[in-house]
């Protein structure tokens, strides 16, 4: 048995829960935020079969897709000047989805 955190954006979420409920996976959902973008995503906690982490894992590529590149305006601070703080652009990856998988010594379900 294994524990899987699949960790999401708040975009992908309906549509990652619906897809792995249709496959008759048990879900548990968490709202989170991202430290760097600081953006909604969602933990899922899944316990499947050693033998379903593979579709399971599928699946949320499926309705994830792949991370992308983007723009945006990070702010540094310049302690230097008459201005706090001020922008600059970098690129960075979001979207796609974080999973991490560890066994379960034990698991029992009422």
């Amino acid at each position: 048995m294994k524990l899987m955190y699949i960790i999401v954006r708040q975009d992908n979420e309906s549509d990652v829960v619906n897809a792995l409920i249709a496959e008759d996976f048990r879900i548990t959902k968490l709202a989170t935020s991202g430290g760097f973008l600081r953006k909604g995503n969602t933990t899922l906690f899944s316990c499947v079969e050693d033998n379903q982490v593979d579709k399971a894992i599928e699946i949320i590529k499926n309705e994830c897709g792949q991370s992308q590149k983007i723009q945006v305006e990070m702010p540094i601070n310049l302690p230097s000047t008459a201005i706090n703080y001020t922008t600059i652009p970098t690129t960075i990856e979001v979207g796609g989805a974080t999973i991490i998988v560890t066994d379960v010594a034990r698991f029992e379900r009422f």
